[in-house]
């Protein structure tokens, strides 16, 4: 397009060739207003937009971005790939050693299989525990994410909860209506379904540590809970990692709370860090399961571009980058940015509660404890727009919706948290001063 246009002009074009002028609803700005930045290049703890401006960033591609946007060693890989092949739609070592850096940090993952995205592997794996169990009947939260097949759109968080869906047109009845959708954090809730329906229900899945209607970590023993009740009724336990795996530690939420507590779950995937920013994520378990995936078994999934060369040649270098420095890194930096958000918010009269789970953290405009979907909804969102824009304003980039979660990288240094540092207080005035619609 025309060097000379602006942001407006850009996006205007953009709506008059792709539905909403974004390939991904939570881009379009829906819920904060405005016009949304197009971006043309990324370093470090910093994107740029296509005039050139710069914003200290805290989407960090929702995630992909652990090492910071363009590390110099995973782009080094990335070109080397390119250079042999973009696709060969054949087996490579990559996704060999990729696989084996997965089970390395994983210890019941015996087996990986790689497609192309998280709504894949969440597909994926609700299809082997229906061919494991032959049982029809999924369990998943309200407010949890797991993509956007059909079965899993019911209640979900992330892009759904911005734009205030209660699922999507185009899912049938008779999708959803295998599809259990309960409380999150609601063990009794969970309970009931089991002793009601336990010999139709195939597997729950959960998101482990729920990012995607705001950071909303399980209460103490309740992935516990689903652990035990799914084993004695012979269901499947899925622990949705997409974004938390690899992100909140070296071997992702499970790791911080599923190896110390002595439990795993039957399957796991994996997305966003896995692929280092390229499209690529994953399902792992033990191979007594992995195994029922064809070639070897009667659950069929494919996939032309699955373990592509250069996502797997990304994903090799952050997951080796990846070490105990950076997330001790990037986990001082949450919590730098933790308390200089709540004093700000503080200081300006508003009313929050910052949550986390590990390094993640988002703000809900409650001081209620913030424990279920229901919860979420119930803040006071109104004030998020305002804060969004004066932050934006001041050359920092949040992510556009109130219902995500806050991101940093082992590259957001002192200089990039001063930046965030000065521009909260102003932001925390314009929330202060927002009022319903």
């Amino acid at each position: 397009m025309p060097s000379h246009l602006s942001m407006e002009d850009i996006y205007r074009h953009a709506c008059e060739v792709i539905p909403g002028g974004v390939s991904s609803p939570v881009r379009a700005f829906g819920s904060v207003g405005g016009t949304p930045v197009f971006l043309k290049s990324a370093e470090g703890a910093h994107v740029v937009d296509v005039t050139d401006r710069r914003y200290v960033d805290l989407v960090c591609s929702w995630g992909p971005a652990l090492l910071g946007h363009a590390h110099p060693e995973v782009v080094r890989a990335v070109q080397e790939a390119a250079t042999r092949g973009l696709s060969f739609g054949a087996p490579t070592t990559a996704e060999v050693d990729l696989a084996d850096l997965i089970r390395a940090r994983v210890s019941f993952a015996e087996k990986v299989r790689f497609v192309s995205t998280g709504t894949e592997a969440t597909m994926t794996a609700i299809r082997v525990a229906r061919g494991a169990t032959g049982r029809d009947v999924i369990v998943k939260f309200a407010g949890c994410y797991h993509g956007h097949s059909d079965a899993l759109l019911a209640a979900a968080g992330s892009g759904v909860a911005t734009a205030g869906l209660p699922g999507s047109a185009g899912v049938t009845a008779a999708s959803a209506a295998d599809t259990l959708v309960l409380p999150y954090n609601d063990t009794d809730a969970l309970e009931e379904a089991f002793a009601t329906r336990g010999e139709q229900i195939a597997c729950v899945i959960t998101e482990a540590a729920p990012a995607n209607m705001g950071v909303v970590p399980p209460d103490p023993g309740f992935n516990a809970a689903i652990r035990r009740l799914t084993s004695e009724h012979g269901a499947l336990m899925i622990l949705d990692e997409v974004l938390t795996g690899f992100r909140v530690g070296a071997a992702g939420w499970w790791g911080l709370e599923g190896a110390p507590e002595g439990w795993a779950p039957d399957l796991v995937t994996y997305g966003k860090v896995v692929g280092g920013g390229m499209p690529l994520a994953a399902l792992a378990g033990p191979a007594r399961l992995m195994d029922l995936l064809a070639p070897v078994g009667p659950v069929y999934q494919a996939g032309t571009l699955s373990g592509n060369p250069l996502a797997t040649a990304a994903g090799n270098a952050t997951l080796r980058l990846a070490d105990a420095a950076v997330y001790d890194h990037v986990d001082r930096a949450s919590l730098v940015l933790q308390d200089a958000v709540g004093a700000a918010l503080s200081e300006a009269g508003v009313a929050h509660r910052i949550q986390t789970a590990g390094n993640l953290f988002s703000v809900f405009f409650t001081e209620e404890p913030v424990r279920t979907y229901e919860d979420a909804k119930a803040q006071d969102t109104f004030r998020y727009p305002p804060l969004f824009h004066a932050l934006l304003e001041a050359g920092i980039a949040l992510p556009p919706s109130v219902f995500e979660a806050w991101f940093l990288s082992a590259a957001h240094d002192e200089a990039a948290l001063d930046r965030i540092i000065e521009a909260l207080p102003a932001a925390a005035r314009a929330a202060a001063q927002a009022r319903p619609a």
